[in-house]
């Protein structure tokens, strides 16, 4: 193994153990403290639960950055030749607490982003600057200092809103930013080994520690998950992403990167030239895409409807996943596997065409995934509409085979009092036990039996209820807690 890889995989391990052994204490401490805020509106959860995972995030982030000091290669190619590493955890620091307080006493839309462009310009100010663009037309320009901080801000502020507003649902925030490390990571070691890219060290140990605090936090997180990030996490990722990326265009040489892949940088250099050199350098720009692109449609959506861009809704495209009927997990996985395509195409224009084929073969199988996840839900779609046609001839709302599973208590259509039709009396001894009443709904053993309360409704449909054991009943009775 490549003493470099082998320096880059003990960080990332150091970053999930880290972040994993202190997920549990920092949410011990939370339920302790009383840190565990009130279930609001738009949360998707039921239980109250802590928000302070980005604590055990940061502490991951600090851990590995300073036991990477002590890696040979680098600390000579890092520590000894930049100031990245102090600038990101000043960076870094600043937007934990801006978190923790957020997390704690939800601070006003601009409040929160005065904080995150204070935290963003002591990072940027420390060192982390874009130094050249790439123009189409004119090629690599250099920046000018005043320009080059306001753009590295406003990059920073950017990610770190779009990891914000995409953090919805158990595990997405993490692994969207996980699947963004990965593909930054490729790069960026590719860029440091085959073109002998020093400054290409430092971003990629940025994206590999990023990799590794997300894997450990995802142990904590997933559905159903017991910590959360919190706007301490969401943020802290978003400027991880931003600081990758910033790194890769303020610390490589364009001009040497053009000399090795054999292309004439200069002012006269051709847009197409320079698209598959220069795109996968805003890679973490780019596979970020989805997060970016629901921020954008978001901020739309308010401003139509007369609210603030910064306000709290309930359109995000998870809500909307779940509305049409996607469970959390399903809805986590198709975002994983978008956010994986995206990064699969930006990787197809930052390989040689010798490693073409595999890039290929890992779109097939990230497109495969996706039909696999889609395919179940087109079928209940189809089901969906197949029944309410059935409803429209005055058939039975269910198939044969629903009905059947659904039992002899579930056989005839019963309704609800309140529809216009009293409950029938006990049968006799040895037959099932009448169904329990409350709110228009009638309760089988083996099945729902959903009755239309609203005024001149006349259908029923019958719903094949899970059967469950004592046990589970039990389960249901008693009150979920924190310590779960």
């Amino acid at each position: 193994m490549d003493p470099l890889v082998r320096e880059y995989l003990l960080a990332m391990t150091v970053a999930l153990a880290v972040t994993l052994l202190l997920g549990g204490p920092i949410r011990a401490l939370a339920v302790r403290f009383g840190l565990v805020p009130a279930i609001r509106d738009r949360d998707m959860h039921k239980t109250p639960i802590p928000r302070m995972g980005g604590l055990a995030m940061f502490a991951g982030l600090a851990a590995a950055l300073i036991v990477a000091e002590h890696f040979p290669m680098l600390e000579r190619n890092v520590y000894h030749t930049t100031n990245t590493v102090q600038a990101l955890l000043w960076g870094a620091f600043l937007v934990v607490v801006l978190g923790v307080v957020d997390d704690k006493y939800e601070l006003d839309p601009l409040t929160k982003l005065a904080g995150q462009i204070f935290a963003a310009s002591v990072m940027v100010v420390k060192g982390i600057q874009i130094s050249w663009l790439v123009i189409p037309g004119m090629g690599i320009v250099a920046v000018d200092p005043t320009l080059s901080i306001v753009l590295s801000v406003f990059l920073v502020l950017l990610l770190m809103n779009a990891v914000n507003f995409v953090d919805g649902l158990d595990g997405l925030a993490a692994g969207i930013t996980c699947i963004a490390g990965l593909a930054s990571f490729a790069y960026c070691y590719r860029l440091a080994i085959s073109y002998k890219l020093t400054g290409a060290t430092a971003p990629a140990l940025i994206a590999i520690v990023t990799v590794g605090v997300c894997l450990g936090f995802l142990a904590h997180n997933w559905d159903p998950a017991r910590l959360f990030m919190g706007d301490t996490g969401s943020m802290l990722l978003g400027m991880l992403l931003a600081a990758t990326s910033i790194t890769v265009m303020g610390g490589i040489d364009p001009y040497q990167l053009g000399q090795y892949v054999q292309l004439p940088v200069n002012q006269t250099v051709t847009v197409h030239k320079l698209v598959p050199v220069y795109l996968p350098l805003i890679m973490p720009v780019s596979v970020t895409l989805l997060p970016i692109a629901d921020m954008v449609m978001a901020v739309v959506r308010r401003t139509r409807a007369g609210m603030s861009p910064l306000a709290a809704d309930k359109g995000h495209l998870h809500h909307r996943m779940l509305q049409i009927g996607h469970s959390k997990r399903r809805a986590v996985l198709i975002m994983y596997f978008w956010a994986a395509l995206v990064a699969f195409v930006t990787v197809l224009f930052a390989v040689t065409p010798s490693r073409q084929p595999v890039v290929y073969g890992a779109i097939a199988m990230t497109l495969v995934g996706l039909l696999m996840l889609l395919g179940p839900r087109l079928g209940d779609h189809r089901e969906r509409l197949r029944a309410k046609a059935r409803l429209r001839r005055g058939a039975p709302a269910a198939p044969a085979r629903h009905r059947a599973q659904a039992g002899p208590g579930a056989a005839g259509p019963m309704t609800a009092p309140g529809a216009g039709h009293a409950a029938g009396p006990a049968g006799p001894a040895g037959a099932a036990p009448a169904p329990a009443t409350a709110n228009g709904v009638q309760i089988a053993a083996n099945g729902v039996q959903v009755s239309a309360a609203a005024p001149g409704a006349s259908e029923t449909a019958v719903i094949p209820a899970i059967a469950k054991s004592p046990d589970d009943a039990e389960g249901a009775r008693r009150p979920r807690s924190l310590s779960r």
